[in-house]
């Protein structure tokens, strides 16, 4: 299966845009050669905007050029996009519902070098709470193209978390991405598991594995985090006995919190793969904290299992 890193694609995504839209202009934290901005700056020197380390001040930069009528692309790492900015989004880009689109870059536990400063494990929590933004977050390359691209068409806010992980390309290349919409990507009969971002690969992973234990298990990839399509989302568990929700962000105010309001009332036994309530760490490389804080494919194999356990007893 083929290794693609979304910020490579994204940041090509970006140059590609702004050949076709002069409105675009992109604004950079002092990060660019790891957001991979560094790609639209050379393409298009007088469009792109170095903001130094002040993320604040490039968050109301990019709103007074969305009143202008450009469409500015803010870019910084997810810890301090969403977290130093977070006045400047909600009072100057969200409240006048502005055009404006945050990338937050090497997000959850993926900068494992920096430790918990650098790493970002409550931004979906953050930005979801806050009226008028959109939030969104690729499985993959191949979905963060799209993504993209969904993003500079929409009108409004948004905010786009990616990883600095190299990710197999799983996203189906000729689907098109709708904002709000999740998405099958593997049938099962018993077990439906919902995931995000780069849990969506150790899904599908452990959906293989589950099959050697008799367990068939659907992997459903929710990309759009707000709005998200409940009546989709809840169609997804027809006809399955359990539900198991997987992400690389806290347990509070992320996907697991998303799936199990929608399934209120229902009754169906659920397991949630995710952070719990804690900050991440340095490490030697991401798979020592996917393993500490419990975010492998095996992970996700014991929660699909202990659903199926439940189902029989």
């Amino acid at each position: 299966m083929k290794l693609e890193n979304p910020r490579e694609a994204y940041g090509r995504t970006l140059v590609e845009l702004g050949n076709e839209n002069p409105d675009i202009v992109v604004l950079e934290g002092d990060l660019g050669k790891s957001t991979m901005s560094c790609y639209f700056e050379e393409a298009f020197p007088k469009r792109f905007f170095e903001m130094g380390i002040a993320e604040a001040n490039m968050t109301s930069f990019a709103a007074g050029l969305a009143l202008t009528g450009k469409i500015p692309f803010t870019n910084s790492f997810a810890a301090f996009a969403a977290g130093r900015s977070y006045d400047q989004i909600r009072q100057g880009v969200c409240l006048p519902n502005l055009n404006v689109k945050i990338v937050g870059s090497s997000a959850g536990l993926s900068d494992f070098g920096d430790g918990s400063t650098h790493q970002t494990v409550e931004d979906i929590a953050i930005m979801r709470a806050i009226p008028n933004l959109t939030v969104l977050v690729p499985a993959d390359a191949v979905e963060t193209r799209k993504m993209t691209r969904a993003m500079a068409a929409h009108r409004g806010p948004v905010y786009m978390r990616m990883t600095r992980t190299d990710l197999p390309d799983i996203v189906p290349p000729d689907e098109d991405f709708v904002i709000g919409k999740p998405y099958l990507l593997r049938d099962g009969t018993d077990v439906v598991v919902y995931a995000t971002g780069v849990l969506v690969s150790k899904a599908l992973e452990a959906a293989e594995l589950a099959a050697r234990e008799g367990l068939s298990v659907r992997v459903v990839n929710v990309s759009s985090l707000k709005p998200v399509d409940e009546a989709a989302l809840t169609a997804f568990a027809q006809g399955m006995r359990g539900i198991v929700t997987a992400e690389e962000h806290s347990l509070i105010g992320g996907l697991a919190s998303i799936v199990t309001y929608a399934f209120r009332g229902a009754g169906l036994p659920i397991e949630c793969v995710g952070i719990r309530d804690k900050f991440g760490q340095s490490a030697q490389n991401i798979d020592v904290l996917f393993e500490e804080y419990g975010l492998t494919a095996g992970h996700v194999l014991a929660a699909a299992l202990s659903v199926g356990a439940k189902l029989h007893s």
